[in-house]
């Protein structure tokens, strides 16, 4: 009886499983770029937990993102945030969703670039601005242009996203596709580190 045959996609899922080790895998970005929605794909082709660091600040907070933008300001949301991933990231493997400003604040990735592999997921204007004009719950984005307010945090913020240890491009296709190119990307990484 001969052994069957592994699957490119089982393959792929096992190369990645095994270069991600212990280690959490970050998501980072703008909002919009796919983190949520990729980073639940990714975590379950790796048979791990998925979490959404935003959905765990309101659950801990009891109070939305919104709320607490309102309540309490950038700062102080920024500091609850930065507690809450430093929390996050103390065990793993895991794979982990950012808030857009996460990445940005420097305590905040110091942490995570302790606590595993950071990937930026990397879109365009166009991209964003078509994912994220549709809901009016994005706090900073409630300004009299919130498309040009898109793009300056682009402008600001892109240069700190590149600092995480891998990009992927985040464009107009399906989600599983993106999740592959994560895997991709993690397993390729993994390749040239042990190269060096």
């Amino acid at each position: 009886m001969s052994e069957p045959l592994l699957t490119v996609a089982d393959s792929l899922k096992d190369r990645a499983r095994a270069a991600l080790g212990s280690r959490n895998l970050i998501l980072v970005g703008l909002m919009g770029a796919g983190k949520s929605a990729v980073g639940r794909i990714v975590a379950s082709q790796l048979g791990i937990p998925f979490i959404d660091s935003d959905h765990e600040i309101e659950r801990v907070s009891r109070m939305t993102i919104a709320e607490l933008f309102a309540a309490y300001g950038e700062d102080e949301f920024r500091a609850l945030e930065t507690r809450v991933m430093k929390r996050l990231l103390k065990s793993g493997p895991r794979v982990v969703s950012t808030g857009g400003g996460a990445f940005v604040n420097e305590r905040t990735r110091r942490h995570i670039k302790r606590g595993g592999l950071s990937v930026w997921l990397k879109a365009d204007l166009e991209v964003l601005w078509e994912r994220v004009n549709k809901r009016d719950t994005r706090p900073l984005l409630k300004t009299e242009n919130p498309k040009q307010t898109l793009e300056n945090l682009m402008n600001a913020r892109y240069p700190i996203y590149a600092q995480a240890d891998l990009t992927v491009l985040s464009r107009d296709v399906r989600k599983e596709i993106m999740a592959d190119e994560v895997l991709k990307a993690m397993i390729e990484a993994q390749k040239e580190s042990t190269a060096s």
